[in-house]
């Protein structure tokens, strides 16, 4: 009887701080967002709530460890 092929498993923790887009993109949080607020100014908190891009250098490793996305 043949060996199956081992699959590889999602990493739960980069699960929880990415998500894959339709087109194949990578988005992250943005830090700077947990305390230390009354110092920062709206427009810099307000850019600070959006999602950004994640580097072109970056995202190879991250879809490695999102098997499924």
């Amino acid at each position: 009887m043949p060996k199956p092929i081992a699959r590889s498993k999602t990493r739960k923790s980069v699960a929880k701080r990415f998500k894959v887009t339709a087109k194949g993109k990578v988005i992250r949080t943005r830090s700077s967002r947990r305390h230390l607020l009354e110092c920062k100014s709206a427009k810099r908190k307000r850019k600070l709530s959006k999602a950004a891009l994640v580097h072109d250098t970056d995202v190879a490793r991250i879809k490695a460890n999102l098997p499924f996305a």
